[in-house]
């Protein structure tokens, strides 16, 4: 069985903000005890949604101590990584499913390259055997618990499992492994158990007392 993580990374995600109020919103955030925030870049082609760019992260960046956890969800992300690591992102994470990614180690090396920790996410229908082969390079693995696309969706139950398999891959490495998608209190803990050590929320965080929603996903409210 997998050892639980007592030391959960919450990163609440931009995308279930108002953004008429993202500002007050991240320090609101930062304030009840937010490290890192999660940011969903869409571009229409991976996803459906369009989203927002490396603009809106520099801005952010400049007005946060947070760590920005920048998810990539776009084709052809390789050309865009620089754009992105200048803004202030301090983790890249590219999808395995992107489209247009000839060599996938060469895109993660290139993140490491420009000074910013890279992760790799997988969508719930990519075997994470996809991903052995990289392991050694990555800093974070990042499991999709829904379909991408969309915020407020439902966790899919069986990427629990997926969650232990990938928890045993990592073993002893430094690596973060993230879930994404429907992420709750009442999940939480068993996401935590499956070795789970940085979770992402976006309507559960936003959609409550940001300092008691935090406390909850790291089990300790």
């Amino acid at each position: 069985m997998t050892k639980p993580n007592n030391n959960t990374i919450i990163a609440p995600s931009l995308l279930s903000a108002d953004f008429a109020r993202a500002g007050q919103q991240v320090q609101d955030l930062q304030n009840a005890g937010a490290t890192h925030l999660h940011l969903d870049v869409m571009d229409g082609s991976f996803v459906p949604d369009i989203t927002f760019g490396h603009k809106l992260i520099a801005d952010i960046a400049q007005n946060t101590n947070l760590t920005l956890d920048t998810h990539l969800m776009v084709d052809n992300p390789y050309h865009m990584l620089e754009n992105f690591a200048v803004a202030g992102s301090d983790i890249i994470t590219v999808h395995a499913e992107a489209r247009g990614i000839t060599h996938m180690h060469r895109t993660i090396m290139k993140i490491r390259e420009l000074g910013k920790k890279a992760g790799i996410a997988l969508n719930p229908a990519t075997h994470e055997s996809n991903i052995e082969y990289l392991i050694p390079q990555l800093d974070l693995i990042l499991i999709m618990s829904v379909n991408p696309g969309y915020g407020g969706q439902k966790f899919i139950p069986e990427m629990l499992n997926k969650v232990r398999n990938v928890s045993s891959m990592i073993g002893e490495r430094n690596i973060l492994l993230e879930v994404d998608g429907g992420v709750n209190a009442d999940n939480a803990i068993d996401l935590r158990n499956a070795g789970a050590n940085m979770l992402v929320a976006g309507n559960y965080v936003f959609s409550g007392d940001y300092q008691q929603r935090i406390a909850s996903l790291m089990g300790e409210a």
